[in-house]
């Protein structure tokens, strides 16, 4: 097969969603990518309406995912779709997704994998069965210094790791914006479609990731506190998490919506036996490394360090140094380096290592039982809880 552009199919992300639109950037930087069919919203008109903003055909313009999947199983090899992007609340996850891989399109999905992690788990089925690729958008692992972070730990610099500190705050919650016409608050506040877990779900679920990621220490144990500060909210919008590693590393993971003029304030710090890492998402193209024995250094991003930085770091750099890489960049980051991999088995070709560097359904699953086993130890007296992953 010859090489050629990714045919790219889209669930929600109409002109409404905020997600949507930066999954189709990200999709479209690097020029592997391009969107060819949608399913835009659950409403007609807007469906309708997003797919003419975007040029995409109108036989190609979808009202529902159903109705898109099945069409597209009927295209002719040349046309048919490479894989499908779900962007929709939570509880709209797995139904798309399951019927995309059902008809053999790869998938990309936004994080929290599921609403359930019994759905979870289900795609994880459906994918050994297929031998499809599943792309979670974790986004802040794209990070250039977040992968050269974890080569570092893994190349053993800092010695065994102790102590995991990672914190994500927010402060847009603040007020009940939910009853007040925020719809990105309304439906991330509702059980029904965001699930049990509200902050710990949206952003607690990217700390405990990073903190994994960067490490490569599966968190074993949990002793949580939920709370839900606004009054009148039905779920948690700041919580705080005890951790325990493999390895006997300990760590403790905070996470807030309500810390009033935050942004994105996601950070962590990693020490071990020789000394201590330290990354902020709102600085991400700094990393601090500090030393038992010698002064710190600082670490910049930018293809003109690549002879002192690892592959992952130099392979998800774009600019020289001092032009800032942010989020959109670190999605797109995962969005090539998934095209890439996908492209390979499409070309017959063994992927490079490096591309195969993106979050994947076993995230997908620790994530759904992380927020399962933090909501169990916030309402129970027992102190810690073991972090069951698999049933």
């Amino acid at each position: 097969m010859s090489k050629r552009k990714l045919r790219m199919g889209m669930v929600g992300g109409g002109k409404d969603a905020f997600i949507g639109a930066i999954h189709r950037i990200a999709a479209n930087m690097d020029g592997l990518i391009e969107l060819t069919a949608g399913a835009l919203s659950i409403n007609e008109e807007i469906a309708r309406d997003s797919g003419k903003m975007l040029f995409l055909p109108e036989d190609r313009t979808y009202t529902n995912f159903e109705e898109m999947i099945h069409a597209e199983a009927k295209q002719p090899a040349d046309k048919r779709l490479d894989f499908i992007t779900i962007v929709t609340p939570n509880f709209a996850h797995f139904a798309p997704a399951m019927l995309a891989l059902e008809n053999g399109f790869n998938v990309v999905i936004e994080k929290p994998i599921t609403f359930t992690i019994d759905e979870a788990r289900q795609l994880k089925k459906k994918l050994e069965e297929t031998g499809l690729l599943l792309l979670l958008t974790h986004t802040y692992s794209g990070y250039p210094l977040v992968k050269e972070a974890k080569q570092i730990i893994k190349a053993g610099r800092l010695g065994k790791v102790r102590k995991v500190y990672v914190e994500y705050y927010q402060g847009w919650l603040s007020k009940l914006s939910e009853r007040e016409g925020n719809a990105q608050a309304a439906w991330r506040t509702d059980p029904k479609r965001s699930g049990k877990a509200g902050c710990i779900g949206d952003i607690g679920t990217h700390a405990a990731h990073l903190a994994e990621y960067i490490t490569s220490l599966k968190i074993t144990q949990i002793c949580a506190s939920l709370n839900t500060v606004v009054e009148g909210r039905m779920l948690d919008d700041d919580g705080a998490v005890l951790l325990r590693f493999e390895d006997n590393a300990t760590g403790v993971l905070t996470a807030s919506q309500v810390a009033a003029g935050e942004e994105n304030a996601l950070k962590i710090r990693v020490y071990g036996e020789l000394g201590g890492l330290e990354w902020a998402q709102q600085e991400p193209n700094t990393l601090t490394l500090r030393w038992l024995d010698r002064p710190a250094e600082t670490l910049r991003a930018g293809n003109n360090y690549g002879d002192r930085e690892s592959s992952y770091e130099t392979h998800n750099t774009r600019t020289p140094g001092g032009h800032p890489e942010g989020y959109l960049e670190a999605f797109g980051n995962l969005y090539r380096n998934f095209a890439l991999t996908l492209s390979a088995r499409i070309n017959g070709e063994e992927p490079q290592k490096e591309w195969l560097d993106f979050p994947g359904v076993e995230d997908g699953i620790r994530g759904m039982a992380f927020i399962d086993n933090v909501v169990a130890s916030s309402q129970s007296d027992q102190k810690w809880f073991d972090h069951v992953v698999e049933d």
